[in-house]
């Protein structure tokens, strides 16, 4: 005989049941939910990327193990924020392309984050963003030619195109005494940014911190670079890789507050005809001098607490409505040695 008990707990052993089939049949639905919705973002990243007007980025491998000054393994991927490894140096194979990259749609750049921080130039003959692509098909697959390109300069050992460093006794002294170093990079509507801190940077008797920030806009090729050093430095410098055969070019503003140095000629990887011209713009009252060092044509700031502003650019002939001639070249200068002149800045 069945009690009224046995009824009431047989009713609720069968809700009890119905609730966890219930439970389980949501939360199936909700793991499904949750999967389309992950596979659903990555398409919106990927296509939010793809129209971008700038883009700004740093890979590093992760799954894999250092091995002294080298990374083995592991599989690159991006992040905002990267603090260098103490083993971390040049060629250690941690870094897609060796640093922090930015672009739009006439001109990629790369920074190589160690002791070299040269800055290096990606041609591009596409107009579309491109470099969460570059160096994932083989580490230094991007000096070959592409359909969106290739990196065009061979800076050896010098600044590069617009990066810094230290002048001081004829020579360029750049970031192989660092304590730490810091690279973050930012993406905005219409801008991206890279910014570095370097703590501990040591050149002669002299340790500071510094902070870089380096900036480019949806027009135009140029970069935007803002140093704050701790405390004033004396030798604080930017330039361009020298060539031979290739000659420097400088001009100031009419009020004379402007200027640039610029090169333009046959200086890149590519062969010994293709054209490039490259240029920084600086403002007068912040340079001391402008000088040769032995692998670059330099500027040299004076020595300031303030930040230093300058601006850089290069100008490839393949690139999609590029310039060709050493005349239109300079006529580009000019126009925004005129910008600067009324405006005080280029973006």
């Amino acid at each position: 005989m069945i009690t009224g008990n046995q009824h009431l707990k047989t009713s609720i052993m069968k809700l009890r049941l119905e609730l966890a089939i219930l439970a389980l049949a949501v939360f199936t639905v909700s793991c499904k939910e949750n999967k389309e919705q992950e596979k659903g973002e990555n398409v919106t990243e990927t296509e939010q990327k793809d129209e971008n007007t700038t883009y700004a980025e740093i890979s590093v491998k992760k799954g894999g193990e250092w091995q002294g000054r080298e990374y083995i393994g592991g599989q690159f991927e991006n992040v905002s924020r990267v603090e260098l490894p103490a083993e971390h140096t040049d060629h250690s194979w941690y870094i897609r392309y060796e640093g922090p990259g930015w672009e739009n749609s006439q001109v990629g750049y790369r920074l190589y984050l160690d002791w070299r921080n040269a800055i290096d130039i990606f041609g591009k003959k596409s107009d579309t963003i491109v470099l969460h692509r570059v160096g994932q098909d083989g580490f230094a697959s991007y000096h070959d030619k592409a359909d969106w390109g290739m990196d065009i300069l061979k800076a050896g050992k010098s600044l590069g195109i617009g990066s810094y460093g230290r002048y001081m006794n004829d020579t360029v002294a750049h970031f192989r005494e660092v304590e730490n170093t810091v690279a973050e990079v930012s993406n905005s509507e219409n801008s991206s940014e890279v910014k570095i801190d370097y703590s501990g940077w040591t050149t002669g008797d002299k340790t500071i911190d510094m902070e870089a920030k380096l900036s480019i806009f949806d027009e135009d090729r140029f970069t935007k670079v803002e140093l704050t050093p701790s405390e004033a430095i004396s030798g604080l410098t930017t330039g361009i890789v020298k060539f031979d055969d290739v000659e420097l070019i400088k001009k100031e503003s009419e009020d004379g507050q402007w200027a640039y140095i610029a090169t333009y000629g046959a200086q890149t990887l590519v062969d010994d005809e293709d054209q490039l011209g490259m240029a920084i713009f600086y403002n007068t009252d912040e340079v001391k001098e402008i000088t040769e060092g032995p692998h670059d044509h330099l500027v040299v700031f004076k020595e300031q607490e303030t930040p230093v502003t300058y601006y850089f650019l290069a100008a490839w002939e393949q690139e999609p409505g590029g310039i060709t001639s050493k005349e239109d070249f300079e006529a580009d200068l000019n126009q925004k040695l005129e910008t600067l002149q009324q405006n005080g800045k280029l973006e």
